[in-house]
């Protein structure tokens, strides 16, 4: 592939596709109203400690895999670092409204008419209604994965035009090089086939901006992207829409004139009407789980020393949490490689020719690679 080829196909509609998450990428769950005691310091960080002492893990655990009006660095109470970000509110009254989630002091002040009650921006008037669309935690890490994928392409481009495709690949070359190819080779033409070169931008988007989030996710201070259910809605919703417009006639004709006996049509064809929506729910469930899972396991098991309140349970845990650790350094590439993976076999359901008696033709699957 030439290197003005490359980044005409690959760098332009990685961007498109990245983009096209930015309008929706904000809403995402919220923390919801709770019995347990908490309280909060000064600088407005939840210090998760009851009146009893013993520290609220299972608040600790959703702060971080929740969105947020802040980012939190470390620390808790009057230590603690986080960064205010950028509120966004659009009023039936007011109208459109830009301010700093500063103002807030956490939950401790209101602004407007409107305060901060468990990461919600709420109005006291009754006869407002709201749309928060603020810059949180999870568009900005967004924003920053954006920046990083746009960064890593454009610099490849860059080097293969400089040194051409026959040379050996060095530094950033050398690494995401197998990666692409792995994902052409391996998944597109795998699974789409000859007509795989038309998709293939879209799942190298969904590949690396699934992969780079869920590195990024695994950082401390870093927000779990990939475990807030919005951003899978949009990425499975947009797999949904590009296999539903490349559908042809032989994938539609399946699912609207199965073939089945006609008195079994009447059950059948909502079935497969049922399954188009199905399947992109699936990925969309299935990456949201696992991500979120892995990180509320971590802080359970870190969160054993402050329930039993002895460091002797510190190796065990320690141990464990280490073990998962390395566990989710694979989950981080598997989820992405399952995503792209079943992405490109729907897809490949939609664009497949079949032969009058309605079998996939292997033909069309013959690939001839050039170089």
């Amino acid at each position: 592939m030439k290197a003005s080829q490359f980044k005409k196909e690959i760098i332009f509609p990685v961007l498109l596709s990245i983009f096209c998450l930015f309008s929706t990428a904000s809403f995402g769950f919220e923390p919801s109203e709770s019995d347990s005691l908490h309280t909060k310091s000064e600088t407005g960080q939840v210090e998760h400690i009851s009146k009893s002492g013993d520290v609220d893990i299972t608040k600790v655990a959703f702060e971080h895999i929740l969105d947020s009006h802040y980012w939190h660095f470390w620390g808790e109470g009057h230590d603690a670092v986080a960064l205010p970000l950028p509120c966004l509110v659009y009023s039936n009254t007011k109208g459109l409204q830009f301010f700093s989630s500063s103002v807030f002091e956490h939950g401790h002040a209101e602004y407007n008419g409107y305060t901060l009650v468990d990461e919600e921006i709420i109005t006291s008037d009754p006869n407002e209604k709201i749309y928060d669309i603020s810059i949180t935690k999870n568009v900005v890490q967004l924003l920053l994965s954006s920046v990083l994928i746009f960064w890593i392409f454009v610099s490849i481009a860059k080097s293969y035009k400089t040194t051409g495709v026959t040379s050996a690949p060095k530094g950033k070359q050398s690494f995401f090089e197998p990666l692409i190819v792995f994902v052409r080779d391996d998944i597109a033409k795998t699974n789409i086939g000859s007509k795989s070169e038309k998709y293939l931008p879209y799942l190298l988007t969904v590949f690396f901006l699934i992969l780079i989030n869920n590195v990024l996710g695994m950082i401390p201070i870093g927000a779990n992207l990939t475990g807030n259910i919005a951003f899978t809605l949009v990425l499975s919703t947009i797999t949904l829409l590009v296999t539903s417009f490349s559908g042809n006639k032989h994938y539609w004709g399946h699912i609207f004139l199965p073939p089945v006996p006609k008195p079994l049509l009447i059950l059948m064809i909502p079935l497969e009407i049922i399954g188009i929506f199905t399947k992109p729910f699936a990925l969309m469930i299935r990456l949201f789980a696992n991500m979120s899972a892995g990180h509320i396991i971590v802080i359970s098991l870190v969160g054993l020393i402050f329930i039993f309140k002895t460091l002797w349970v510190s190796p065990i845990a320690v141990a464990f949490t280490l073990f998962i650790d390395v566990l989710e350094c694979l989950v981080a590439f598997l989820q992405a490689y399952i995503f792209t993976m079943l992405t490109s076999l729907f897809i490949g359901s939609a664009v497949a020719d079949h032969n009058e008696d309605g079998i996939h033709n292997a033909d069309d699957d013959k690939i001839t690679t050039t170089h």
